[in-house]
């Protein structure tokens, strides 16, 4: 999709790219430095063999981190893989670290966990860094105020020889957010909102800055969430602006600045987010106190409904849609104008790089504390990383989900894409709290996916239908956790 020449200025997302400018390319590309490069196990291993070919080394392994998330088991991850395939990536991955000098948290190290949650917990992510990683979801990161974004694996490679990577300049779009979100209402729902409304290719040849009195109110994790799937919509990236809930997010963490150089980090920071006169190629606004809990009907993210909305029938579908939404209803097995709600479910997974921090847990904890899970229900919850799950077993959150009927796993990134033993199986329908709702995402090729909040996905598990978790919260006098910033974690 041509989207023009960029006109955007004094934007964080201009800043961050100027900075890191190493060349202008023949044919109008940059040659971009890139701070932190982020690898697993699945994308990497082409990579390491064809620097081994070229007879290249990797330029910066300091600035080259490593984990394994994609193909672990969650049940045992007692080494050898029952899986060998699983095995033989890891043990590659183990070996490709080793022999390059590049940092991996690997299994039972106690910061394992999925890439885009161990980073910025570990304090690696950073405002003002460009940050890439061989996996779509990189745009994560750009919650910090950095410009990130997911690459091949030749660009993998690229960066492992280069550090560096050719891009061309993108345009930004500033998605403004007014007003507060209603209790029950999380970062996911808004952003299956934005999605929605604007598009799957809505965001093609953009970066998207989050803003507004709504975005500023997110904790990190949720602005985590938001940016996680602004690749859903098209973007490149997404990212939000530092402040002083970044900084207090960051603050502490093992390799974030400490002392005198912290100081001089955050006013640095503080410099690089948007001005008041910064100029975008593009706005757009939403009301976040319109948006109700989300739901996907469909086989994209932007085939997303409120809980209390009907699936949309032909006519109420926009022309170019309408051959999409055809397929959806076939695949989905579904009658265009029937409620959302009520739809039976058969399995609930709480987990994914989009929901599985601790806050995540927490309030679908809140759903599920003092209930059951409803009978043939599968349901069960994935931590992030290792220290999500201890921080959330030192919570005693643990218990609430096992006392609930949820099975409690070990991290990874599970059902999400299903690279490992977690898989629907025929035609299951998943309440979802992934990022993906695309035809056999979840390991069947007939599965079907229902994206949704962790503490929607929770009330379905309660229920085994969708439903409406603000019933749930309101019958239990419960609020959604509160979004002051997520304490800083101990090593």
């Amino acid at each position: 999709m041509e989207t023009g020449t960029p006109l955007s200025a004094g934007t964080l997302y201009d800043k961050v790219w100027t900075l890191h400018q190493v060349a202008e390319l023949p044919g109008g590309s940059t040659q971009l430095f890139i701070g932190l490069h982020l690898i697993h196990e699945v994308t990497s291993p082409q990579a390491f063999a064809a620097l081994r070919d070229l007879g290249l080394g990797v330029r910066h392994p300091e600035r080259t981190v490593a984990t394994v998330d994609h193909i672990v088991p969650t049940t045992s991850q007692a080494r050898p893989f029952a899986d060998p395939l699983a095995e033989e990536m890891l043990a590659t991955l183990e070996r490709n670290c080793s022999d390059y000098g590049i940092t991996l948290h690997g299994l039972g190290s106690g910061r394992q966990g999925i890439v885009h949650v161990i980073a910025p917990e570990l304090g690696l992510t950073q405002p003002g860094m460009t940050v890439a990683c061989g996996d779509s979801h990189t745009s994560t990161h750009g919650a910090f105020g950095a410009i990130a974004f997911g690459i091949g694996t030749s660009q993998v490679r690229d960066v492992l020889a280069s550090q560096s990577l050719a891009m061309g300049k993108l345009k930004v779009r500033r998605v403004w957010v007014d007003g507060a979100m209603q209790n029950g209402v999380y970062a996911k729902d808004l952003v299956l909102h934005i999605i929605r409304s604007l598009g799957v290719k809505g965001g093609v040849g953009y970066a998207y800055e989050f803003a507004g009195p709504a975005i500023a109110a997110l904790s990190m994790e949720e602005r985590m969430t938001l940016c996680n799937m602004a690749i859903e919509g098209g973007a490149r990236c997404g990212y939000v602006n530092p402040d002083a809930t970044t900084f207090a997010y960051l603050q502490g963490r093992p390799c974030a600045p400490s002392g005198e150089a912290w100081e001089r980090a955050v006013a640095w920071w503080s410099s690089l987010a948007s001005g008041p006169d910064a100029v975008f190629d593009d706005e757009v606004r939403f009301d976040a106190a319109a948006i109700a809990p989300t739901v996907t009907w469909g086989i994209t993210p932007g085939q997303g409904i409120g809980v209390d909305e009907a699936v949309p029938t032909l006519e109420q579908t926009e022309p170019d849609e309408r051959p999409l939404a055809q397929e959806a209803y076939r695949y989905m097995d579904l009658t265009p104008g029937a409620p959302i709600a009520g739809l039976p479910v058969d399995v609930c997974f709480i987990g994914s790089c989009t929901n599985g921090r601790l806050s995540d847990l927490q309030a679908a904890a809140a759903v599920a504390k003092g209930r059951h899970v409803a009978p043939g229900i599968k349901a069960f919850v994935v931590p992030g990383s290792e220290q999500v799950a201890a921080a959330a077993e030192a919570e005693g959150l643990d218990r609430v989900f096992r006392e609930a009927g949820f099975e409690w796993r070990e991290p990874g990134c599970s059902m999400c894409l299903a690279m490992n033993p977690d898989r629907l199986e025929g035609r299951q329908i998943s309440a979802s709290s992934s990022n993906r709702n695309f035809k056999g995402r979840q390991g069947s090729a007939s599965g079907r996916t229902l994206l949704m909040s962790p503490a929607m996905v929770a009330a379905a598990a309660i229920s085994g239908r969708v439903s409406d978790v603000r019933t749930l919260l309101d019958a239990a006098g419960a609020t959604a956790p509160d979004r002051a910033p997520v304490p800083a974690a101990a090593g």
